[in-house]
């Protein structure tokens, strides 16, 4: 628990002060103040993160973290466990839909397994397993307190070891929107059929065993809201350990988290619960369509930047948001001003 305090007492505050010298270069150019809306407050918002009016973001990643879940075997998902291990060589392989999004966004991606329930017998991968999966947590923990704290150290020195301008967080464990749901709902104290969807596609049947099945988890381990590291124990997964770390250590070298879906939130939410300056740090990159995820972005009090219908996680959001954030900065620094584009006025 000491190293991940030291973490966290590294996060500092986000630079409020830039913010007058960005909004003065922003409501000089050749549009009526504040017409561009999100793609200024992104600006913004970037600016304040790496403390300069002079934001930059060429430099991108998405970590794609892939674990595997005990509660899967209970079947909560439309698709075997055996999933997560042939994504894995997919992502290494470059055909998924966050490969195919982050090189038309000009992005790496970085796969790592975190907690796959296999030997990965190929390479292009990080091998950071802590476990062959987490436990099921209607007979018990998912995880140890230790392997709880193990997975959100990761996470924070995955991001401390690469140089990045913006990062990106994605994830792959057949069951984890069944362990996400179970982690958000102690956290925000939400009734669970407001925050429990169908994830892979299941049916209503399945959806009401999934939600059966996080009652009686929650009953079993009776995680307290006040211990977020416990909560990860008790009903969480080794991936969304690392997306919390992923967004503390980003925090750290003062850069901006991208955070994907509806588990990558999750993550946001526990790294928030452990360090309340993380939030600032924060870009919520879309809305997903799973149930439950605008509840998760009020907790978080961010407005997403893309509502595109999307479930699929991986981080193919944060790909996506990536390049509206490429927007925002071509705007800004290459819009002309009134002065420079001979405009009489204000429009």
């Amino acid at each position: 628990m000491n190293d991940l305090k030291k973490y966290c007492n590294r996060v500092g505050t986000v630079d409020r002060e830039v913010v007058s010298a960005v909004r003065k270069r922003l409501d000089s150019q050749t549009k009526p103040q504040g017409s561009l809306g999100t793609l200024e407050e992104l600006v913004i918002e970037i600016s304040a993160i790496q403390r300069t009016d002079r934001p930059v973001c060429d430099r991108k990643v998405i970590f794609t973290l892939a674990a595997d879940h005990g509660i899967a075997r209970e079947g909560v998902s439309a698709y075997p466990q055996s999933v997560t291990a042939q994504m894995v060589q997919n992502f290494v392989n470059g055909g998924a839909g966050v490969n195919v999004l982050a090189r038309h966004a000009g992005c790496d991606v970085v796969v790592v397994d975190i907690g796959v329930a296999s030997d990965l017998d190929f390479s292009g991968f990080i091998a950071r397993k802590i476990d062959y999966g987490t436990g099921s947590f209607i007979h018990g923990p998912a995880m140890s307190r230790e392997q709880a704290l193990t997975s959100i150290v990761t996470g924070i020195e995955l991001a401390l070891e690469r140089e990045f301008d913006i990062l990106g967080t994605g994830e792959m464990g057949i069951g984890n929107t069944t362990a996400s749901a179970a982690v958000a709902a102690v956290l925000t104290g939400e009734n669970l059929r407001d925050i429990t969807g169908r994830g892979t596609g299941i049916d209503e049947g399945t959806l009401e065993k999934k939600v059966e099945l996080i009652e009686k988890g929650i009953e079993r381990n009776q995680p307290d809201p006040s211990d977020p590291v416990g909560v990860l124990a008790g009903v969480g997964g080794f991936e969304i350990g690392g997306i919390a770390g992923l967004v503390i250590g980003a925090a750290i070298k003062r850069k901006p988290a991208v955070v994907d879906g509806y588990i990558s939130t999750v993550g946001a939410m526990v790294a928030c619960a452990l360090c309340s300056n993380v939030r600032d740090y924060i870009l919520l990159s879309h809305r997903s369509a799973e149930k439950g995820h605008e509840i998760f972005a009020e907790y978080l009090g961010k407005k997403p930047i893309l509502d595109l219908g999307l479930r699929l996680g991986e981080g193919t959001g944060a790909a996506l948001a990536m390049e509206i954030v490429d927007a925002a900065l071509a705007l800004y620094y290459n819009m002309a001003t009134f002065d420079q584009a001979g405009v009489d006025g204000k429009l």
